[in-house]
């Protein structure tokens, strides 16, 4: 039965009862296993696109030890071309809206360009749902689409393999970049990052046969729209507290205490924090990495006074070198006078 390809052991020992067989499943099952041929995995059709065509995007969670011991969690965002497999790759402290603006930005400006399609799986930030099968897209995703000049596109529910080329250069960058790496923060682990990828751009690739990095310059990309598009999307908006601080990556920031309770324009610009009110830069600082810091500004209560538990701003007088004493002309006392 095995020589006709039956390997199914009850099937085989239902059979060999009917023909008088009285001995157990078990040696059918010991006899069976070294013949019965490997499970096979579906069939996939390999999805190739053209240069310039499509980028696909993702976010992983990795992990770290710090000096203490501790394991932190920390997510990296990496987006990968469809043609050429260059790939770009940032750590950061969330994977929320804001952060995922600014890293495909981030890649567009590392590639050069804006491809004409970018693949997604269905992830909150990008769409709200699906309504008859098509996604309802989030109206800020949609609106920085059109900025940036691409068509957004998100991958079928169910089926990762859509994106396969993110999806196992996830898992590369945890097998490969991560295991025995040492970094002093997120600035450092992203510089090495991108070291890291022209590093393995730079070699033959063994599906396409291409060198990315030099693929990559074949792939007619859309241009980057101006830097002020760019600009507007590395900003976020946060709420002053009543102290005078600003929460951003886990740290807290100061600002003068006259924006308290208000909202601010903040960014990192650099290894810069920066906080502004409409055009006008009300504090910056140098970017922390340790979550729970507590960053002071210099003179951040000037000011202010507290009575009775409640902080209000001081009234002066203001002391002058002399007395300023205007001169009037006498005729001006007699015009209101009414004599004149």
């Amino acid at each position: 039965m095995v020589k006709c390809g039956i390997f199914n052991c009850v099937v085989i020992y239902e059979r060999l009862q009917e023909l008088g067989y009285t001995g157990g499943i078990t040696i059918i099952k010991d006899y069976v296993k070294d013949m019965r041929p490997a499970r096979s995995s579906p069939a996939v059709r390999r999805y190739e696109t053209p240069p310039g065509k499509q980028a696909q995007m993702d976010w992983g969670i990795t992990h770290y030890i710090d000096e203490h011991g501790i394991v932190h969690k920390t997510p990296v965002f990496i987006m990968v071309m469809g043609s050429s497999r260059s790939k770009y790759m940032e750590f950061t402290k969330r994977c929320d809206f804001y952060s995922l603006l600014r890293c495909m930005v981030n890649a567009f400006e590392y590639f050069g360009g804006v491809p004409q399609i970018v693949l997604t799986d269905r992830m909150k930030t990008v769409i709200n749902g699906s309504e008859a099968g098509n996604p309802l897209w989030n109206k800020r995703f949609e609106d920085f689409a059109a900025d940036m000049g691409f068509i957004p596109k998100v991958c079928r529910p169910r089926r990762p393999q859509t994106k396969g080329k993110v999806e196992r250069l996830v898992n590369y960058v945890k097998d490969n970049f991560l295991p025995g790496r040492q970094f002093r923060d997120v600035d450092d682990l992203n510089f090495q990052a991108l070291a890291w990828c022209r590093k393995v751009d730079s070699k033959r690739h063994g599906t396409t046969g291409e060198i990315p990095l030099m693929a990559l310059q074949n792939e007619p990309l859309l241009p980057l729209p101006d830097k002020a598009v760019r600009d507007r999307y590395r900003w976020e908006m946060r709420k002053v507290t009543r102290d005078g601080f600003v929460s951003f990556d886990g740290a807290k920031y100061g600002v003068p205490w006259q924006y308290s309770g208000r909202e601010v324009r903040v960014r990192i610009s650099g290894d810069e924090f920066e906080a502004y009110d409409g055009e006008v830069r009300t504090a910056h600082h140098k970017v922390v990495y340790t979550s729970g810091r507590i960053v002071w500004l210099k003179g951040q209560y000037e000011g202010l006074a507290e009575r009775n538990g409640i902080a209000s701003p001081l009234s002066y007088a203001r002391q002058t070198d002399k007395p300023s004493v205007e001169i009037r002309p006498l005729s001006l006392y007699d015009k209101v006078a009414g004599v004149i």
